[in-house]
């Protein structure tokens, strides 16, 4: 609200409509006429004027005036004022126009000759000298229904103390709706002082310029939702299955929560393999969670560790694949394990785990030789050893989750975009098959639902021009993808907060400039799998090629 000297409120008796300094505004509850008196309602009055009032402790303050709430005593600068100033109707507080006029130093005049219009003018509140100044700008005053809005922030402190918190009422960056909005801000600083409200008051009317969907496909981040009602009725495209690295992947998810110390899984593999694994403490003690390689060759064996992630220790479940993945991704690998022929050693050891305290690992390990691996849970205490892995029993599985070995821990997949919007169904169990495999412990036939821990390696041809989002469709969904477009390579947090939970609010994974786009996906740990990678051509839309708003001070 832009500040001026004076304020001039002018108001008629029985009516909402008012206005201040020539705009209209409303009453709630409108003025009224009470015992022969003209009667304002206190707390509108004071905000109208852009007055502060204060209250606690069975008082009332606005300027020189204060109320005995408890008594309906009314003072002004000390003084008892006579009874009939100050009246409540309908629950709302209304003070006598010309008691507020001598409380805020103001001029009450008649504005017609009923007497029923009346103007009151006051000066703006000094406020405290000492509080921050809350101050925004928008680019216009009136909008086109979809056309973006952009603010510019440069609230102040009047000694240079930071402005350490922003508080935004109404604030978004489009309005789809006709209609008047108000944008509010106030601020704190370091001394822990609040700022008046500053507001400003934005009209949207007009020819639309986009809807939801096309303004999210200019604008929308990487890691935002939005809205997209027709999602579920894209035709599906089906990439093709093509060779690429081949080598097998050990999952570790049950019993998901044991109950004493033993061996989880293990299995032997000889070059490249992916682990994964995934469990609770359910001991009732600390323990932690370990990976141990024992070498099966008669000579020297080499264990590297090429690419791990890892989140541990949480409660928090739906954080568990995520924080893995971007791990995972970001990690440089490189670590090397050197064991002598029947030599074991750690190539994971979590950190200790509380009870009921998660841990989700995934490692990419390449060995010179045949290693066995044996994924272990042990008590605090209990030394990860040869000797110790040997008597400790081998866990049961729980019947609900998986584990095994499966081969094909990367699936390779090439598909060329046409007509779009389309989607690409992953973990669906049917376009997109489970991996089949064997329970090394049991040799048990398994299949691994959502295909957990396998990396999808999708390259997506004429990719130009579009952008490709995360659709959830099984549930809740939180976790990362990482994309190459030309010389750009970009692992994105999927959501960028919170979670995917709903079909028709996919996730703004990417926006291709390339004709090439590779992307890196594998399904989180702890999320619900189907998901969909839907495309949408943006070439098309008004602003690619044009005018876009994209300054953001």
């Amino acid at each position: 609200m832009v500040s001026v000297g004076s304020v001039q409120l002018t108001f008629t008796v029985d009516q909402g409509a008012a206005y201040v300094n020539g705009e209209v505004v409303r009453f709630q509850n409108p003025p009224r006429n009470v015992g022969g008196r003209n009667m304002l309602p206190l707390r509108e009055t004071a905000a109208l004027l852009g007055q502060t009032l204060s209250a606690g402790a069975g008082q009332v303050q606005l300027g020189r005036l204060s109320l005995d709430t408890g008594r309906n005593q009314l003072f002004l600068a000390g003084v008892p004022q006579p009874g009939g100033n100050v009246a409540t109707v309908g629950g709302v507080l209304y003070i006598s126009a010309r008691t507020l006029a001598d409380a805020l130093n103001a001029n009450l005049s008649a504005a017609d000759d009923s007497g029923r219009t009346l103007t009151l003018t006051a000066l703006r509140d000094g406020g405290n000298p000492l509080a921050p100044q809350a101050r925004f700008s928008t680019d216009k005053s009136v909008y086109a229904p979809g056309e973006r809005v952009i603010y510019t922030e440069y609230p102040y402190d009047p000694d240079g103390a930071d402005i350490t918190a922003r508080r935004w009422n109404g604030r978004q960056d489009v309005f789809f709706q006709p209609g008047t909005y108000t944008v509010t801000l106030s601020v704190s600083n370091s001394r822990g002082l609040q700022s008046q409200p500053f507001s400003r008051t934005i009209r949207v009317e007009g020819t639309p310029i986009d809807t939801p969907l096309t303004y999210a496909l200019k604008y929308a981040q990487p890691g935002d939702a939005f809205s997209d009602p027709q999602v579920l009725n894209y035709p599906a495209a089906t990439p093709a299955t093509v060779a690429g690295p081949s080598y097998p992947l050990l999952f570790s998810d049950s019993p998901e929560v044991p109950q004493q110390s033993g061996v989880l899984y293990q299995d032997s593999v000889s070059g490249r393999a992916r682990l994964l694994a995934y469990h609770l403490n359910g001991l009732g003690r600390p323990a932690r969670l370990y990976v141990l390689a024992r070498n099966l060759e008669s000579r020297v064996v080499e264990v590297r560790t090429e690419r791990q992630g890892e989140t541990a220790p949480t409660r928090v479940e739906g954080l568990l694949g995520q924080v893995t993945l971007l791990e995972y991704f970001a990690s440089p690998g490189g670590a090397t394990l050197s064991l002598a022929p029947g030599q074991s050693a750690a190539v994971y050891a979590s950190p200790t785990l509380n009870p009921g305290s998660g841990v989700n690992v995934m490692q990419d390990i390449n060995a010179s030789g045949r290693v066995e691996l044996t994924f272990v849970l042990l008590e605090a205490g209990l030394p990860p050893n040869a000797q110790v892995a040997q008597q400790l029993p081998y866990l049961p599985s729980d019947g609900r989750h998986v584990r095994g070995t499966f081969p094909g821990a990367v699936r390779s997949l090439r598909v060329n975009l046409g007509t779009l919007p389309a989607r690409i169904v992953i973990g669906d169990g049917q376009t997109d098959p489970a991996l089949i495999g064997t329970d090394a412990l049991s040799g048990q036939t398994v299949r691994l639902a959502g295909n957990y821990g396998v990396l999808y390696d999708l390259e997506v041809n004429g990719a130009a021009g579009t952008a490709v989002a995360l659709s959830p469709r099984g549930g809740l969904y939180r976790g990362a993808m990482n994309v190459q477009d030309g010389p750009v390579t970009q692992t994105i947090k999927l959501p960028r907060s919170g979670n995917a939970s709903s079909p028709q609010q996919p996730v703004l994974l990417w926006r291709a400039q390339s004709e090439r786009l590779n992307i890196d996906f594998v399904p989180a740990s702890g999320s619900n799998l189907p998901v969909s990678l839907v495309f949408y051509r943006t070439r098309s839309l008004p602003g690619f090629g044009g005018v876009l708003k994209d300054y953001q001070p």
